[in-house]
């Protein structure tokens, strides 16, 4: 019995070594030279390029505008509020949404997956056209309401700031909800039935040990929503119109219908780096459990 132990683990050896593999310096730096040259090309060169547009001229001429006047300040605000809200409808209705997916049998989970993924697959533009449908003066909603005698007229719902929070909440849904439920997938049930069977109640058990254990894909999934709504420039356009500017669309009429390019560079850049803090932000505020502190 212990020849054949030895035989065995002296056979994983040999196999673990004789399957490990080693690259020399220079044929690592082989290998990893096409992705640094697409990294390069397709991310830094572009973004540093954008950077040094926004100082043309050598001066601060372009951020000292942005920052002096009420508009472009208003509307980056406005830009982070939506964002915010938009990133918080995302977690209140995406969380009960991915717990049901996480728990449910196989084929009523497959059922919601598939109502998550099926959207996801649909083009933004073809969705934000839906809610025009939906929102406009006569569209289905406000029929409804005329309908049924709740509203004695159609009300306003297309082109207001509800209207695009409403639109890109549930577009932005499913990134939120994905990798909410795989963290719930990777929790152990053992955990919850140890909580119940220690006292504890149902919500008691989700505040001490669902919640922060599922912190890492609320985090993963707050930072992309947060930041593809940033970026968002369809569905504002469409829903919102023009009296809800969003700093996408700024950006997009400084480049396609003033031509001012280091002005929207530099509206570019500060959105950037608010990006990037409140990406910083978001990690240092959401970093309450062990868990999401080993993950990073």
């Amino acid at each position: 019995m212990t020849r054949s132990l030895a035989s065995l683990s002296s056979s994983l050896t040999s196999h673990r070594s004789s399957s490990a593999r080693f690259y020399s310096p220079t044929a690592s730096m082989a290998l990893v030279t096409p992705l640094l040259a697409v990294l390069l090309t397709g991310f830094l060169y572009p973004v540093a390029r954008l950077i040094s547009l926004s100082f043309s001229g050598g001066t601060l001429s372009h951020y000292r505008r942005i920052f002096t006047e009420s508009l472009h300040l208003d509307v980056l605000f406005s830009t982070i509020e939506v964002a915010l809200v938009v990133t918080l409808a995302s977690v209140l209705l995406g969380f009960p949404v991915a717990c049901m997916m996480a728990r449910l049998r196989r084929g009523l989970a497959m059922a919601i997956a598939a109502c998550v993924f099926i959207p996801l697959w649909t083009s933004v533009l073809i969705r934000s056209y839906a809610w025009v449908v939906f929102l406009q003066r006569n569209g289905i909603i406000n029929k409804l309401l005329v309908d049924a005698g709740v509203t004695e007229g159609p009300l306003k719902l297309i082109y207001t700031q509800g209207a695009v929070i409403l639109a890109m909440t549930h577009v932005l849904m499913p990134f939120m909800i994905l990798p909410i439920y795989s963290a719930l997938r990777a929790l152990p049930p053992d955990y919850v039935r140890a909580a119940r069977n220690l006292g504890a109640g149902p919500i008691r058990t989700f505040v001490a040990v669902t919640l922060p254990l599922s912190l890492p894909g609320v985090f993963a999934g707050s930072v992309m929503c947060f930041v593809l709504a940033l970026g968002f420039y369809i569905t504002p356009a469409l829903v919102g119109g023009p009296g809800s500017m969003l700093m996408a669309t700024l950006i997009g009429q400084q480049t396609t219908v003033l031509l001012d390019w280091p002005f929207a560079a530099a509206l570019s850049t500060v959105l950037l780096v608010v990006t990037l803090l409140f990406v910083l932000l978001f990690r240092r505020t959401l970093s309450l459990s062990k868990g999401l502190n080993s993950v990073y």
